[in-house]
């Protein structure tokens, strides 16, 4: 494994890199991580089984588009590939430091110039993953459809194959139904989304410079980004002053906060399983309830 990954290194950068030091990183529950080392160069290398590869290469191409929005710092992907056992993406090696305030209203500044970045339609041009569930991205004209088929109703049907609960279940499909309420009179724009954005995939560098990782990106609703921030915590309130200020929310997205939030909740459930269930349906009825339904 380590010969394969000198070799592509050494290609891709035109200098030689041989492994002198291999150090495992935690942290993660879906791939290992190590950072290797030679004299003078340091990366970081996320491993999996080999099947996975495509997943590494649809999270180098998504680094590469947040990079090329020139807005917030997002690690360089180097080189992927595979050695017929386990498979590896290579990426520059950022050493962080802790986040201040400061750090915080950088991140809602970027990000929002980073959401400026827009597409014709929603999708993208690959499909990735959400965590380690397949993420569809079909190019689709309309937000509503797009969210409805691509995002909510794709995992909806795939926790009612994991055992999500029949009444969880049936008024989930109410709800998909009735989606297109929420979008009645807001016509989102795509943005070139993080896709993944919870408190765990941001940090700072040793310059205090605000650092994303770890995307499942697509253009799609900004607002989905937003409402990813406050499912788990980890960005505080100079994070949404500063974004707000470049780039005010609609009035309607508290709501539909719920809605996009009930995407990921669902995704926790079909890799998780547990309690996820409950908050599941909970945001369901809550959603429903602003309907009338």
């Amino acid at each position: 494994m380590w010969q394969a990954i000198e070799r592509e290194i050494s290609a891709v950068t035109g200098a030689p890199f041989r492994v002198r030091d291999s150090t495992a990183i935690g942290g993660g529950c879906i791939n290992d991580a190590v950072c290797l080392r030679d004299e003078n160069r340091a990366f970081f290398v996320k491993l999996n089984r080999a099947e996975w590869l495509s997943m590494f290469a649809a999270e180098a191409a998504g680094l590469a588009a947040i990079r090329a929005t020139a807005t917030v710092r997002v690690p360089e992907p180097v080189a992927w590939g595979t050695d017929g056992q386990r498979c590896w993406l290579a990426l520059e090696f950022i050493e962080f430091a802790a986040a201040t305030g400061d750090t915080e209203a950088r991140l809602g500044e970027q990000l929002a110039a980073m959401h400026r970045t827009g597409g014709e339609r929603f999708g993208w041009d690959r499909d990735n993953t959400i965590g380690s569930t397949p993420q569809p991205n079909p190019w689709t004209s309309q937000w509503p459809q797009f969210f409805q088929q691509q995002r909510l109703g794709f995992q909806l049907a795939l926790a009612r194959d994991n055992g999500l609960t029949r009444g969880v279940v049936d008024r989930g499909e109410l709800l998909l139904a009735s989606l297109p309420a929420f979008f009645s009179d807001y016509r989102p724009v795509p943005s070139l989304l993080h896709g993944d954005l919870w408190g765990g995939n941001w940090s700072a560098d040793g310059e205090g410079r605000p650092v994303l990782f770890d995307p499942a990106v697509y253009f799609g609703d900004r607002e989905a980004d937003l409402a990813m921030t406050g499912l788990f915590g980890g960005f505080g309130e100079r994070f949404y002053r500063a974004y707000n200020a470049a780039w005010p929310l609609d009035d309607g997205y508290p709501t539909r906060k719920v809605l996009y939030n009930l995407y990921h909740v669902l995704n926790h459930f079909n890799l998780f399983g547990g309690g996820y269930d409950t908050q599941a349906r909970d945001m369901v009825e809550r959603l429903l309830a602003e309907l009338g339904r």
